[in-house]
């Protein structure tokens, strides 16, 4: 198989197992610069994203090209020379090509938008959960700066975030091409933050984004605990509201609940309009998967898309994933989408196989992350209420999701009685089912625990 084939075929399964943001940016303008003795060498634009693949992506990346070669042993990162994005990458048709993001040493945020062409307010499918969220972002393109500043939408993953964050972006520029567009995501902010500091050009960036008349920022909760970062931020934030420039923020949870947020940045965001997205109804998840198969002139029964729908219920991304992976096994295999074969194809995707992958330590680090505590305050004896409570739900996923026995709860949480655990499964599945915010708090969480 030739590198950039292998390569091409690995992004597609690393595209469905992380967030869209995420693999935008650190996956654009990557490719296969050499295999040698079953060692790949990933060629990446510069020196950031060489230490986010090596750190934070390697697993990924070693998984998905061992799907396609198993004699494959380890990856490593070289920066070299940008290479135009093959076509999967970008998921879209050659002719609509999008901005490619700058490095962060490279183009100034003034000069490139990030957006993906293909992300347009039509190909939106509006549903019950969304309505208020689309209407909002399409107020905004058309007032940019007048109402809703800024505009803070949050949700879980795979809901469409993105979508609308970068229609508002398509739809500015279509408007008035000379206005001056920027989407990014909080953590290639905060890299283009460090390299202005390591650069000495502090001043030149926090000039840069200031002349940007829609700045759009995408996942701010990984802002969270980073006080320098938030520092220039808020700078950034004053100097565009004072000017009547229009700030656009994702998040997955609303401002109030990222608690190590700074209390003048959180004040900021809970000055304009918050809105948030809803996991899909069935009849806009059958909508979803319609206007998918239509974009990739896929036919496909409406039984079939409505079994599919019915199966994959969590957000719009699985649903995606789903579509794909049936689409790819009828290629491969000549075969028609029928409901007995979509059956058969998305079987283990259905009995969540995924999950097969999840171990007590991801599952401790997720809750770890969310209530702001340390693995040592979770396993050990304090029974403070800020820590009980972390420490009932990690239990409680255990033994939900690994079906853990309670004694080896017990002696996992530092040799505790199995009463403890039992005590805590059934405290937090009451809770569950007569908390509706907590409910959606836990549904939250073990998004997470799959998207890790």
């Amino acid at each position: 198989m030739e590198h950039d084939e292998l390569w091409e075929k690995s992004l597609g399964i690393i595209e469905l197992s992380i967030s869209k943001a995420n693999f935008n940016t650190w996956f654009k303008g990557t490719h296969i610069s050499a295999i040698k003795d079953h060692h790949v060498v990933i060629g990446v634009p510069n020196g950031f994203a060489k230490e986010w693949l090596e750190n934070k992506y390697q697993t990924y990346i070693l998984n998905a090209l061992r799907e396609h070669d198993e004699n494959i042993k380890s990856i490593s990162c070289t920066v070299c020379a940008q290479q135009q994005p093959t076509e999967d990458l970008v998921a879209q048709k050659p002719s609509e090509e999008t901005s490619t993001p700058p490095s962060p040493t490279a183009t100034s945020p003034a000069t490139a938008t990030n957006l993906n062409n293909r992300y347009t307010f039509d190909s939106f499918v509006v549903g019950e959960k969304n309505e208020l969220a689309k209407a909002a972002c399409v107020a905004v393109s058309e007032n940019l700066g007048k109402i809703y500043n800024p505009l803070f939408i949050y949700g879980h993953v795979g809901l469409g975030k993105t979508h609308l964050l970068q229609s508002i972006g398509n739809a500015t520029l279509q408007q008035d091409p000379t206005r001056r567009v920027l989407y990014t995501t909080s953590e290639r902010f905060t890299s283009e933050l460090i390299a202005a500091i390591k650069n000495h050009t502090i001043a030149q960036f926090k000039e840069e984004y200031q002349k940007i008349d829609l700045l759009i920022i995408d996942d701010v909760q990984f802002l969270s605990g980073k006080e320098k970062t938030q520092e220039e931020f808020f700078h950034i934030f004053n100097a565009l509201y004072q000017q009547d420039k229009q700030i656009v923020i994702s998040s997955d949870r609303p401002p109030k609940a990222i608690s190590t947020l700074q209390d003048r940045l959180r004040s900021r965001f809970e000055g304009g309009m918050i809105v948030d997205i809803g996991s899909p109804d069935l009849e806009t998840r059958i909508a979803i998967l319609k206007e998918k198969a239509q974009q990739k002139d896929f036919y496909i029964s409406d039984d079939t898309l409505h079994f599919i729908a019915e199966n994959i219920k969590n957000n719009v991304r699985e649903l995606e994933g789903a579509l794909n992976r049936i689409i790819a096994l009828c290629d491969l295999q000549k075969k028609e989408p029928t409901l007995s074969f979509v059956k058969d194809a998305l079987a283990e995707l259905i009995e969540s196989s995924q999950r097969r992958g999840v171990q007590a330590n991801d599952i401790l680090n997720v809750v770890i992350d969310f209530y702001e505590t340390s693995r040592e305050e979770l396993l050990g004896k304090a029974r403070k209420k800020e820590i009980v409570r972390p420490r009932q739900v990690a239990m409680f996923f255990l033994r939900s999701e690994l079906s853990m026995s309670y004694p080896g709860i017990g002696k996992y949480f530092g040799g505790r009685d199995h009463t403890t655990a039992l005590h805590a499964y059934e405290k937090i599945m009451n809770l569950k089912k007569t908390d509706e915010k907590f409910s959606e708090e836990l549904q939250f969480l073990l998004d997470k625990i799959y998207t890790v």
